[in-house]
Order: structure tokens, then C-alpha cells, then sequence
């Protein structure tokens, strides 16, 4: 049986070159394998951490630095018929790997793993085993030399070397071009055959195992696959090096997306034996269901509707982007959080975006156990990519290897070619510069469709997102709402959120607004005396072009825009819920036209202002409460069409919705105005739309008016006019705090309405958490929050003083 040994531990690391400051360069010291450079450097305190104050700027020297990692490897050479392979599962990033003096290989990118015969060097006495890496930045720089420049959404070429994206920087995150052994590092001994690569397809009712071989002998061998209690086999003949085995599994049990059905997975162990004896064995999991998109012509254009085992699903979904800018920090616990995040804001899809990477194992796992469905990207974005050498072998190399790896996972649902390079091409001025050069069409509609119809024809491919599938984008814009996918960033960048009135796309897979992190991971990341929207500190992290100019244009649309730092960064927050919530109702409200919401985005991957629900030390900003609301299975809403409130009942579960709901047009000082009670029935998976009658609707005094709508427990308001011009109470409310087990219970009682009630708990303590906030009040009426925190946190009294809501800010 092909044996492991473990290769993580023993390693150490020193500065080669490049202008690193001469205490770090003058050092050598311990290694965590995987990791990075930076991650050892802060355990050992010669680097402050990246992440606080200015610090990112402080470290620029590192993009051009060369570093070593080196160990001893002690072991018996090759015996006869035996192959001895050194594996690195993956390489940060530029890199020569040196055995016993012998240079045994060059890398160039992080997103695949690299194998080598190395028996012939080993001889049972320890030698030294070193990787050298070179600054990829300025590798990037002479490839672009080398084989021309291409046009790019930021200064660094990070199109001309295969690393993740955003290493380099984005309009979130943080410029550091991390280096290291990232992955796992092992010593593997075989003899006759390995399993070279292992792809489970599983459909409704059928696993077919793919496996290739590499060969040492040419002897006859079987492969042998169990899935649960079924067994099947396959004879490979002598010399050959690929076979399939296929496995009819009548009456599976479905894996269905949460919300529709429970996860069933299957476990599946592949064997390679020859004459009886086994070689190597490969376990992992499927689970059985079908996948496919639905692009057929319609009246509006072409639909895009993803369905899971013939069933429409509406996806409600969120980008993500790596979880922490170090990736060598996460753990499964890590990424069980964050998912966990997703799910408990009623999300059915997680989407990879094409500047990171191709996510680790333990995320798809997680996927795969919570019903999350995936939608990956192949890691290009926002960028112009050679189809010239050195980059073509090397993209469709981890192209190859990732859709093998990935091929098991029954959460994975989507192939989709790049993030905005197709619009790109079109709209950001890239023609000109490139002047006819190649620019990644190859890659988009040649080469990873023909990848995926070769290694898994079980599931959709999209060219891009955004793209008009089935149309030349020269003749229909990637980016037009009647086809394909949709990024909407007019909102934001130029146009307040009520724009997203102005489209009807098919499927939206961007849109956003951005506000800063909770307070206390400001205050960690910052001195106090940075606390402030125009201090460097802040500064360094918005990252967005203009970024606190767009927040108080679009404050501005709303309300007036606070001078208190306290108070701006409340009302930031507050809008991007707001804003998140008018999308998600706009997009669920045109279902079946509209098939899918793909907000940007989920997490940070650090301290920063950004367009995340969750900020990048976990906390929950408003947003997220927004979106857990906007999200849920049944929906209310109030709307305006044709300039006047409609009702929108949204029911995204299996069981018809038929409640009454009451609307009440009345002052803030709670004077009924006129009222009504409608009746909906809403079938399964369907949305309604009520007209309402006018004295509902027919103001009197419009900036002291509310139309709102009950249905059982879920509310729906509509105002008249702008916060700015309402006459709120800035005193609606009144508490009463009450001690209980891991922390606080505040009951919230209105004098007059009171919109947007929040606890921001964490100004309390950094541990703080709040079960709900962003509740609308009527006067009389009250809420309860549960506040949980850390065991010994006290401050019961200073939960007045953390009460906000939108009548704080008139």
C-alpha cells in the first residue's frame, strides 16, 4: 500500500534578498508548514501585525524580498520497482525546490500541487531540502515584459502570475503578497501504481468513478469502488492508465440546497489492488443529485434559472471572498463559522469569486454537510489574461487538477469562467490597449468548456459573470439584464440604491453598498485617536476609490450626513442595510422573470469599509440582520410601482401561505388613519403582488405618515418621504434591562414610531451579540433583545446609551 510520511514539521526560514530590514534579515527561525512568511514573522514579533493601523503600508518592503525555507529529509532510497515522490500540495509562489543541492523543480503558481521522483536522490542519511521563493511581483513584472502587458483593474500585474488575485490588493483588501509553503508537504512511497486522479460523478440515481493511474509496472490491475453498501469493479490491462466504474443506485436518497430537503452523503472508498493486494485508496463522499441550468428563450430574453433535481431554485445567495488574507490562519472551525453565518441569514448559495482561490477542502465539506450550494469561479478577475506561455499551460493545469478535486462535491453546482473580464473586454477600455493581443476569450469559451465537458459533464458552465450567454458580446452587452448574469454597480459607485428600479435582470450575481466593520473591530484595529473617517489609519482601510465620499453622497440621499464619528458610522451602517434590503425585495419580488440575488459580499478578510454582511473579525454588522430578514422564506413587503405601495408576498417554502395581513396608515403618534385587511394565498415557491386601496396611500401629512403592513410576525413599513424630512421623535423610546444567564435581556418600549431599533452590543463589549435589530415600533408597542456576552462582561447600565435607531439621527 502506498505509504505517507508527513513532511510539515522541522522546517525553518531566513531572508535570501530584497530590501528587508536588517534585524529580520539577520534571522533564522522556526517554520509552520503550511504558512507563510508573514504569519512566522509576527509569531517571532519582527513584523507588527499587517492588519492594525498603518501597518500595511509599513511592510511594502516585502513584495520584493526572497526568503528560504529549509529542513533535513532523512530516508532509505528507492527499492527495486519502488517510486519515491516529494508532493507539495501547494507552493506560494515563485519557487525552486532544491534535494540534496539537485534542483528538483520550479513553480509558478499557488493553485495546483506539484509532484517529484526524487529515489534516485535519497540514501538513507539526512540532506538538506530547501524551497526558494522569489518575489512573485516581480516575476509578474518580467512575464508582463516577456509576453506583453494586459490591461488590469489595479497597478500590480496579478494577471501575469498564477497567485491569488487580491494578494496584491483590492478595492477590500489589503496589499501584502504573502510566500510560503502553504500546504501540505509529504513524502509518498509506492510500487506498480498510484491513483494519479480519482473523479466521482454523481448523478440522481448513478456514480461513475473516473480514475487515471501512473504506472511503475505494467501489470494487469482492478480498481474497486464502494459506495455505502453497493461494490462494483473495473480490470485496467497491462500498460493501461485510465478506467471508469460505474455504479446504478436506483431510489438514492437526494441531496437537496437548504430549504428544499436534507443532505444526504454517501461514502465512497476507491482501491487500486493488483493480484489482490492493495496499492492505494482513495475515500471521500457524494452526494446523489442532478444539477442543471435552465437558459431557454422567454419573452423577456433568456431565462437563467439554476435547477437542483428538477426543481426551480431561487438562489439567495452571497459572495465570498477568502476568509482571512493570511490563509494559512483558517482552520475547519474558521470556515464552519462563516458558512454557518451564511446559512443563519436564510442564504442557499455561497459564489467563489474569481480573485481568490479554489477553496480548500474543509470549505466544500462544510458546503457539502449544510446544503450551501457552490458557485465557482475560475480564479481570473477584473483583468485582461495572456493565452501566450508561460500562463496557458499553467492556468488550464490547475484548471484540470481543481475540477478533479472538486468533481465529488454534490454542494458544488456551477463552473462559471471568470469575474467581469468579459465585460471588462467590452466597457473598460482594454481594445485599444490591447490592440487585437489575447485577453482570456480563449480560456472562456474554448478551453474550460471543453475542461468541463471532459472532466464533469454533470454540471453547468457560465462563460463569466457577468455574460449574455449565446450572444457575441459585441452585439449583446455581457452585461444586459434580459440575458445571463448581472452586475449591478451603477448602485453604489454613481447612483443612489433605489436605481435597482430601473432593471429587471435575470439573475443579479453583484450588487452591494458598503459601511464600515462593527465599532470595537474598528477600535482594535485603530488607535483612538484614528477614530475618525478622514485619519490615515481609517483611510488605509477603504480601500474603494472615493469610498467615504460615496457613503455620504448616498447618506445624503436619505438622510443628512452625521458630523459625530459615532453617529456617521451608525448611519453608514444602517443605509447599507437599508440598501440591502431594497435589492433583495426588488430581485425577489420579479421571481420567476428574476432567478437569482448574489449580494457582495459575505465576508472581510480583514479590518476594512467594505460591502460585507459580516466584518473580518466576524462581527455582524446591520446589514446582515437586513439580510437574514430579507432573506427569509416568506416575505413581506411594501413596494412602489407605478409610484404607488403595492404588496409583495414572497412564500420560498413548500407549503402554500394563505394569512391576513393588516395595513394601517397611521401618524407617528400612533392616530389610525385608515386601514384594511387583505387575505393572500400565496402557493409554494410563488410571489404575489397586491394592489392596495388609495386611502391607504392618500397622505395628509407626509412627513409624519407610515403605511404599515402585519402578517403574524413579520412587518413591512413605508414612508412618505425621506428620514431627512421626517418628524421623528428623537425620544421614542424607553428600556428596562434585565440580567439574565451570558448576559442581558433589553426591552424596548416606543412613545411614538420608532424606525430601525438597534443594540449595538458590541460598543458594550467586543464579545457582545444582539439577537435581532432594525425592528420597526409602533407607540405602545415593545421588543425584547437578547444581548449575549463573554462570562464576567458587565455594563447592563450602558445599554441606553447603546440604543440607536433612525430617529436618533433626524
Amino acid at each position: 500500500m502506498l505509504l505517507r510520511h508527513d513532511l510539515n514539521t522541522g522546517w525553518t526560514l531566513r531572508a535570501t534578498g530584497g530590501p528587508v530590514p536588517p534585524a529580520i534579515a539577520a534571522a533564522t527561525l522556526p517554520a509552520t508548514v503550511p504558512g507563510t512568511v508573514h504569519v512566522d514573522l509576527l509569531a517571532a514579533g519582527l513584523i507588527p501585525d499587517p492588519y492594525t493601523g498603518t501597518n500595511e503600508a509599513d511592510l511594502v518592503w516585502f513584495h520584493r524580498s526572497a526568503w528560504r525555507y529549509e529542513t533535513t529529509l532523512t530516508a532509505e532510497p528507492a527499492a527495486d520497482g519502488e517510486r519515491v515522490d516529494l508532493v507539495f500540495d501547494g507552493l506560494d509562489t515563485v519557487a525552486v525546490v532544491e534535494l540534496g543541492g539537485t534542483e528538483i523543480g520550479r513553480t509558478a503558481n499557488m493553485h495546483r500541487g506539484y509532484r517529484f521522483d526524487v529515489g534516485r536522490l535519497l540514501g538513507g542519511e539526512a540532506i538538506p531540502l530547501t524551497v526558494d521563493f522569489a518575489s512573485a511581483l516581480e516575476y509578474a513584472e518580467e512575464t508582463e515584459r516577456r509576453i506583453g502587458r494586459r490591461p488590469r483593474a489595479y497597478a500590480h500585474p496579478f494577471n501575469a502570475v498564477r497567485k491569488m488575485a487580491c494578494s496584491f490588493g483590492w478595492d477590500w483588501g489589503p496589499d501584502l503578497q504573502t510566500a510560503g509553503i502553504w500546504k501540505n508537504v509529504r513524502l509518498e512511497r509506492w510500487r506498480t501504481a498510484r491513483l494519479a486522479a480519482v473523479r466521482p460523478l454523481a448523478t440522481r440515481d448513478r456514480l461513475t468513478v473516473h480514475v487515471d493511474v501512473e504506472r511503475a509496472a505494467d501489470t494487469p490491475l482492478t480498481v474497486e469502488v464502494t459506495a455505502g453498501d453497493r461494490r462494483a469493479t473495473v480490470e485496467l490491462a497491462a500498460g493501461t492508465v485510465s478506467g471508469s466504474v460505474e455504479l446504478a443506485v436506483p431510489g438514492a436518497p437526494l441531496w437537496w440546497p437548504a430549504g428544499y430537503g436534507d443532505q444526504p452523503l454517501v461514502p465512497v472508498t476507491v482501491t487500486l489492488l493488483s493480484g489482490g493486494e492493495a496499492l492505494d485508496e482513495h475515500r471521500t463522499r457524494v452526494g446523489f443529485r442532478d444539477v442543471r441550468l435552465d437558459e431557454t428563450p422567454d419573452e423577456h430574453g433568456t431565462k437563467f434559472t439554476l435547477l437542483v433535481n428538477d426543481r426551480e431554485v431561487f438562489v439567495l445567495g452571497l459572495n465570498w471572498i477568502p476568509e482571512d488574507h493570511l490563509l494559512t490562519r483558517l482552520t475547519r472551525a474558521d470556515l464552519e463559522a462563516a458558512v454557518d453565518r451564511a446559512v443563519a441569514a436564510n442564504a442557499n448559495l455561497l459564489r467563489i469569486w474569481g480573485g481568490g482561490i479554489w477553496e480548500s477542502d474543509d470549505f466544500y465539506d462544510v458546503c457539502d454537510e449544510r446544503g450551501v450550494l457552490v458557485w465557482q469561479d475560475f480564479p481570473l478577475a477584473c483583468a485582461a489574461y495572456a493565452e501566450e506561455e508561460p500562463l496557458r499551460s499553467e492556468i488550464l493545469a490547475e484548471a484540470a487538477e481543481n475540477i478533479t478535486r472538486l468533481a465529488p462535491h454534490p454542494s458544488l453546482i456551477l463552473w462559471n469562467g471568470g469575474n467581469e473580464n468579459i465585460w471588462g473586454h467590452e466597457d473598460w477600455g482594454w481594445k485599444d490597449e490591447l490592440n487585437g493581443a489575447t485577453w482570456g476569450a480563449g480560456y472562456y469559451y474554448r478551453d474550460f468548456p471543453e475542461l468541463v465537458a471532459a472532466l464533469d459533464p454533470t454540471r453547468p458552465y457560465h462563460a463569466g459573470s457577468p455574460s449574455s450567454p449565446g450572444h457575441d458580446p459585441e452585439v449583446v452587452h455581457p452585461n444586459d439584464d434580459r440575458y445571463g448574469t448581472r452586475h449591478e454597480w451603477e448602485v453604489w459607485n454613481r447612483q443612489d440604491y433605489t436605481h435597482h428600479d430601473r432593471f429587471v435582470p435575470r439573475f443579479c450575481s453583484e450588487f452591494g453598498w458598503q459601511a464600515p466593520p462593527a465599532w470595537s473591530t474598528l477600535a482594535e484595529a485603530l488607535d483612538p485617536a484614528d477614530l475618525h473617517k478622514e485619519s490615515a489609519a481609517f483611510l488605509l482601510h477603504q480601500k474603494a476609490e472615493d469610498g467615504n465620499g460615496k457613503l455620504d453622497r448616498g447618506l445624503a440621499h436619505h438622510m443628512r450626513v452625521p458630523e459625530d464619528f459615532a453617529d456617521w458610522h451608525w448611519a453608514t451602517q444602517l443605509n447599507q442595510a437599508r440598501a440591502t434590503a431594497y435589492a433583495v425585495e426588488h430581485l425577489r419580488s420579479h421571481a420567476p422573470r428574476t432567478m437569482g440575488s448574489i449580494i457582495w459580499q459575505l465576508n472581510d478578510c480583514w479590518p476594512v469599509t467594505s460591502w460585507a454582511m459580516v466584518d473580518g473579525a466576524g462581527r455582524r454588522k446591520p446589514a446582515w440582520y437586513a439580510l437574514r430578514r430579507a432573506y427569509a422564506p416568506r416575505l413581506l413587503a411594501l413596494r412602489l410601482r407605478d409610484g404607488v405601495p403595492v404588496l409583495v408576498t414572497v412564500n420560498d417554502t413548500d407549503e402554500p401561505w394563505d394569512s391576513p395581513v393588516r395595513l394601517r396608515r397611521t401618524t407617528f403618534g400612533g392616530t389610525c388613519l385608515a386601514s384594511a385587511e387583505l387575505q393572500v394565498s400565496v402557493p409554494a415557491r410563488s410571489v404575489r403582488i397586491q394592489d392596495l386601496t388609495p386611502e391607504l396611500y392618500a397622505v395628509t401629512s407626509a412627513a409624519g405618515e407610515v403605511l404599515v403592513a402585519d402578517a403574524g410576525t413579520l412587518r413591512a413599513v413605508h414612508l412618505f418621504a425621506e428620514d431627512r424630512d421626517l418628524a421623528y421623535d428623537p425620544d421614542a423610546l424607553t428600556t428596562e434591562v434585565t440580567a439574565v444567564r451570558n448576559g442581558y435581556e433589553v426591552t424596548v418600549t416606543a412613545r411614538s414610531f420608532a424606525r430601525d431599533v438597534a443594540l449595538l452590543a458590541d460598543r458594550l463589549s467586543p464579545s457582545a451579540e444582539v439577537d435581532d435589530m432594525l425592528i420597526d415600533l409602533l407607540p405602545g408597542e415593545s421588543r425584547t433583545f437578547t444581548v449575549t456576552t463573554a462570562p464576567g462582561s458587565t455594563g447592563g447600565a450602558e445599554m441606553e446609551r447603546l440604543l440607536h435607531s433612525a430617529n436618533r439621527l433626524c
